[in-house]
C-alpha cells in the first residue's frame, strides 16, 4: 500500500476542499493518505511517503503563498527525487500563470509530475473535485 501525503495551504478554504478531494481519490485507490497543512510538514517528513500532492492557491501577482508554503516547498525540493509528486490549487483572477511557473520550477529541479496539475477558479465545483480525486488516484498508482 502506497503512503501519500497531501500538503496544502489554504486561505479561503478552496484549496483545502481540493486537498480533501485529492485525499479521497488516493484512499479510493487503496493508499494510506495523510493530510497536512504546510505549517505542519517539512523536508524531514518526505522520506516517510511514497508520493506527495502539494496544493497552494495563487497569491498576489500569481505566486505561491510566500510566508509558509513556498519556504516549506523549496526546502522539500532536494528530498523529492524519486518521489511521485503532483500539484493543485485555486485562483481568483489571472490565467493560471502561478501554476505554470510552479510546474517549470519543479521541472528545473529535476522532478517529474505524476499527472497534469489541477487548477480551478475560486471554490472547486464537482468537476474540479473529480479532477482532484483523479490526481489522488494517480499519486496512488
Amino acid at each position: 500500500m502506497k503512503k501519500i501525503a497531501v500538503v496544502y495551504w489554504s486561505g479561503t478554504g478552496n484549496t483545502e476542499q481540493m486537498a480533501q478531494a485529492v485525499a479521497e481519490g488516493g484512499r479510493s485507490a487503496g493508499a494510506d493518505v495523510e493530510l497536512f497543512t504546510s505549517d505542519r510538514f517539512d523536508s524531514s517528513m518526505v522520506s516517510s511517503f511514497d508520493a506527495i500532492g502539494f496544493g497552494c492557491p495563487s497569491m498576489g501577482v500569481e505566486v505561491l503563498e510566500e510566508t509558509e508554503f513556498e519556504p516549506m516547498f523549496t526546502s522539500c525540493i532536494p528530498t523529492l527525487s524519486g518521489k511521485t509528486v503532483a500539484l493543485f490549487g485555486s485562483y481568483g483572477w489571472g490565467d493560471g500563470e502561478w501554476m505554470r511557473n510552479w510546474e517549470e520550477d519543479c521541472q528545473n529541479a529535476g522532478l517529474s509530475l505524476a499527472t497534469d496539475s489541477v487548477i480551478c477558479v475560486e471554490a472547486p465545483d464537482e468537476s474540479a473535485k473529480e479532477e482532484c480525486r483523479a490526481l489522488g488516484k494517480a499519486l496512488a498508482g
